[in-house]
């Protein structure tokens, strides 16, 4: 059974084609790429897969179970977490209060021994108790993912996690995406980073258009792409 499985999904957005008849399976504890240009389409796929639009046409299921056009909240519950390209988090608290506002539907008895495992793993122990609004671009990119992470989801969509972040903290990132993948973690990724796309993850989706034009090993891709679209897009980002 895959982890998460599209088939033949499809939103227009007025005239506009944002996905078209998109199909791709991710399996268990796998991590996969997705990348393309800006307006390919990747963004909307999240947004798709996570309730925030509806599709108009097509299936979604995790692990087996049907979610198509359900609510955000249902599909977070049901084990599906992801990060924005802008954090959304809640300034006026602390980073600690932050992490335990994402455990308040779960576990709430070890929620704070929880909050200070990720604190430490994402090395913002140091400002547990500061504002969320004193944080750097990049500890607030570590408290977002810190936040999908306290959920204990089993599938997480990153969308360009590591964009401005420095060498220090996306090493941070990266680590922390290895050690929840040996603990069966499933990933979805956005980036514009071909290195770090060729580093973590196991398989690319190249996306153009809204569609899915080429797939495959990231050696694979790389270094024999097979559309010319792929060709013409990876010759800018490399």
């Amino acid at each position: 059974m895959s982890a998460l499985e599209v088939r033949h999904l499809s939103r227009s957005f007025g005239g506009i084609q944002a996905v078209a008849d998109l199909s791709f399976a991710v399996e268990p504890a796998e991590i996969l790429g997705i990348i393309g240009p800006n307006g390919s389409g990747k963004s909307t796929v999240f947004n798709l897969l996570t309730g925030v639009h509806k599709p108009g046409s097509g299936t979604i299921t995790l692990f087996g179970k049907d979610i198509t056009g359900w609510p955000s909240y249902r599909i977070a519950r049901a084990g599906m977490g992801r990060t924005f390209q802008i954090p959304a988090l809640f300034t006026n608290m602390t980073v600690r209060e932050n992490l335990l506002t994402a455990a308040v539907e779960g576990d709430w008895k070890s929620a704070r021994q929880r909050a200070g495992q990720v604190l430490a793993s994402l090395d913002l122990a140091h400002v547990a108790d500061d504002l969320a609004e004193t944080l750097s671009g990049g500890q607030r990119r570590l408290l977002e993912f810190g936040r999908v992470t306290m959920r204990d989801p089993r599938v997480i969509l990153l969308d360009e996690v590591t964009a401005g972040v420095n060498p220090r903290l996306r090493d941070i990132i990266l680590g922390a995406v290895r050690d929840l993948r040996e603990q069966g973690k499933t990933f979805m990724v956005i980036e514009h980073d071909m290195e770090l796309v060729r580093t973590v993850c196991e398989r690319i989706v190249v996306m153009d258009a809204g569609a899915v034009i080429e797939q495959g090993p990231p050696e694979a891709v790389f270094s024999q792409p097979a559309h010319p679209r792929t060709v013409a897009f990876l010759s800018k980002m490399l």
